[in-house]
């Protein structure tokens, strides 16, 4: 908790705001002048509620608690009612994360239709409604799990880093993870200074990686009025080796040529760019078979 109100106290320094949730879905499709800060929650601990949740409280700071079904009142997991207190102030809005928060990237369709469907009916029950910001359980997903929840969903947020821009598909949005691992003060600051890198398109669309399309043609194309593109540095994990990647750059369109194919469980690519001294930043998060 110290490092989280370290946190905070370093956002707040920066004169940056907390995006309510419900704002952020209502103005998702207006272009922003200023940035803000969207905090979201994954999977209901019992010690968010115990420690957390008193302190965002009592400063009134607004957030996403995502919420798997299954394990909710288990050892570890608030209990219904812990969650509709949240609920029910003015600043805690609930989200959904499956019921099983299972890897359900490499189950069948079928099994992950039935997942989210199984939430929906325990949300249904007990808020009486079914939430309608959802978070891929890992951040993981596929084509046609992204395609199922852009069809039942308002948005959706993977696991990949980023900045959040008009731009950016919004069943596939990225977050930058805060936590022990990621949580370092130094990372944080860096982290709340950079801006979107925008860009038309990036491919490939299907994140979910099988000997057939392993490595991936990466391409992505940016806007003509992005400035400094040449500037862009990218880095890589094929092979479980983060390095800095081949790419070649064309007409604002940009591709790699990974050095060998990505190794299980997860490939990631992470692309930055100086813009006259704004540190613009994009990431994408593969699943590998």
């Amino acid at each position: 908790m110290d490092i989280f109100k370290e946190h905070v106290d370093l956002i707040l320094d920066a004169n940056l705001a907390f995006y309510h949730p419900k704002d952020f879905m209502d103005e998702f499709d207006v272009p922003k002048k200023e940035k803000k800060i969207l905090l979201t929650v994954d999977d209901a601990f019992q010690s968010f509620y115990d420690n957390a949740w008193p302190y965002l409280k009592k400063n009134q700071i607004p957030f996403i608690l995502f919420v798997s079904t299954e394990p909710v009142g288990n050892n570890g997991y608030m209990n219904w009612n812990q969650i509709k207190e949240i609920e029910s102030s003015e600043f805690g809005v609930i989200g959904h994360h499956s019921h099983s928060h299972d890897y359900l990237i490499d189950k069948s369709e079928e099994v992950f239709l039935n997942d989210i469907k199984t939430s929906n009916l325990i949300f249904k029950e007990k808020l009486g409604y079914v939430p309608t910001l959802f978070s891929y359980p890992f951040g993981e997903y596929s084509g046609f799990m992204r395609d199922y929840i852009s069809q039942n969903f308002k948005i959706a947020f993977g696991q990949h880093s980023g900045i959040i821009d008009v731009n950016k598909n919004k069943f596939e949005l990225p977050r930058f993870p805060i936590n022990e691992k990621y949580g370092e003060i130094k990372r944080f600051k860096s982290i709340i200074n950079y801006y979107p890198l925008e860009y038309k398109n990036l491919e490939p669309e299907e994140k979910k990686l099988s000997k057939e399309n392993n490595p991936p043609n990466f391409r992505v194309k940016f806007f003509d009025n992005q400035k400094n593109i040449e500037n862009i540095n990218c880095y890589s994990n094929e092979g479980d080796k983060w390095m800095k990647s081949n790419i070649k750059l064309v007409d604002k369109e940009l591709t790699i040529k990974f050095r060998e194919p990505f190794l299980p469980r997860r490939g990631r690519v992470n692309c930055s760019l100086n813009d006259n001294g704004k540190w613009r930043w994009f990431g994408t998060q593969f699943i590998v078979d």
